[in-house]
């Protein structure tokens, strides 16, 4: 293939590069993060150019990241985002002060890594080379702060190349155990992967396991740990109009009664955590004007998200047991719903898809419609199903997303709610159908 030269040139070459989040997670024979680390090298290493606040945890670490991102760049920072996945265009991963790159940029980073692989022979992965195009786009933007999202776990993922000043974990909960581990504990070893010698550990976990195996990595590094319950509090976490209405205390100042315009119990956490990791990198407080003048406006589409009344549609990316039950646990107190509720439902494999459907058939959906999300790791419509159906629901296979859209729409009237949850892939076609939004992939793979 040919330089890239224009936007869908770029796309497609980034697409012929391995990528492990469309197929099956796995690793290298023999776990190394030398390939970035070389191709990186190649750049002079722009990931030095600028401090790093890093954030992992199996749920909430994408809004974490965006909330944090949002109240820095509040105080006047520039500040540039690494998030994933996307929902609806690769650009979304890669933000300056909340404003994802434009198709020139993207292009311009992608010819740059393919030079750098032709000089290089090192051909990375597709997730790689996002990392490294980011990294790179933040050292030519000249940021004063970079918050990065890590990928999958902590040691071994590719972000992991770069030193957190500030490092995070929102939580640790049993996902990709394939790769991780099949024990919490397992999990969280590889989690805290990312703490570094000197800097700020926030955990957000009140897990003691977790907890102690943060403990434990922090005090053998010498990081300084700030554990929710100890260092911070979240002392307030009720339903308001609109969304949270949180009391927080952080290790600077205390912040009472500030709206967050999120749903969900969860979402106070990630907010908690977003001040302290923001006043972590900053050593100081925030201040009442940007906790209140940031959550108030605060948006993180698929996430709780209300896309229409009438009837009423809501979509969000839970996408494993621990998100699902964070889900269900707010969805009564976000919407208030008169009418009936229909479920569209597609998950990817490699969930349990049993732990995934009980909760959902327990808030009472008259019924599911089951789909596969567009992604070669789907789950089969018919084994969403018969999950649906052990657990006392009623189901129908469709197939495609749109279909099963569509049915759940036309069979709603203007008080029903439609849900559609399982995977953020089901929730990008979703959007797509609701909003008119186009989605840009090559071959038009979610």
């Amino acid at each position: 293939m040919v330089r890239p030269a224009a936007y869908d040139d770029a796309l497609m070459w980034l697409e012929s590069h391995v990528d492990y989040e469309r197929l099956a997670p796995g690793r290298r024979e023999s776990p190394t993060l030398q390939p970035i680390a070389d191709t990186l090298a190649l750049f002079a290493d722009p990931h030095r150019d600028y401090p790093i606040v890093h954030v992992t945890g199996t749920n909430g670490k994408g809004t974490t990241t965006t909330l944090t991102s949002a109240l820095l760049s509040a105080t006047g920072l520039r500040v540039g985002t690494f998030t994933s996945p996307d929902l609806h265009a690769i650009n979304e991963r890669i933000a300056l002060n909340g404003q994802a790159i434009d198709d020139d940029d993207f292009t311009s980073l992608m010819g740059r890594l393919y030079d750098a692989e032709k000089v290089s022979g090192i051909v990375l992965t597709r997730f790689e080379l996002l990392t490294v195009g980011a990294l790179l786009n933040f050292s030519d933007e000249g940021v004063d702060v970079a918050v990065i999202e890590v990928g999958l776990g902590g040691t071994w993922d590719s972000t992991n190349v770069v030193d957190g000043v500030v490092t995070v974990l929102t939580n640790v909960d049993l996902d990709h155990t394939a790769v991780l581990g099949d024990s919490v504990g397992e999990i969280a070893r590889d989690k805290v992967g990312i703490f570094r010698p000197q800097a700020v550990a926030v955990v957000s976990t009140t897990n003691a396991i977790v907890v102690e195996i943060a403990t434990s990595r922090a005090r053998e590094l010498g990081a300084t740990l700030w554990t929710i319950e100890d260092s911070f509090a979240l002392e307030r976490n009720e339903l308001a109009v609109g969304g949270r209405a949180i009391t927080v205390r952080s290790p600077y100042a205390s912040y009472d009664d500030v709206l967050v315009t999120l749903h969900g119990i969860h979402q106070g956490v990630n907010a908690t955590t977003a001040i302290v990791a923001a006043e972590a990198f900053l050593g100081r407080a925030l201040g009442e004007d940007v906790v209140r003048g940031t959550f108030a406006s605060a948006r993180m589409p698929g996430r709780m998200e209300l896309l229409s009344r009438h009837p009423t549609i809501v979509v969000d990316g839970a996408h494993n047991p621990a998100g699902m039950r964070a889900f269900c646990a707010a969805l009564d107190g976000a919407f208030h719903v008169l009418g009936e509720r229909r479920c569209v439902l597609g998950m990817l494999t490699g969930r349990d898809v049993d732990d995934m459907a009980a909760p959902l058939v327990s808030l009472g959906f008259t019924e599911f419609h089951c789909c596969a999300p567009h992604s070669p790791r789907a789950m089969e419509a018919r084994l969403v199903a018969e999950a649906v159906r052990r657990a006392g629901g009623v189901a129908f296979e469709h197939a495609s997303v749109s279909t099963a859209l569509a049915y759940a729409r036309e069979h709603s009237g203007d008080d029903d709610l439609i849900v559609a949850v399982g995977s953020l892939y089901l929730v990008a076609q979703v959007r797509a159908d609701v909003l008119h939004v186009v989605t840009r992939h090559p071959h038009q793979h979610w």
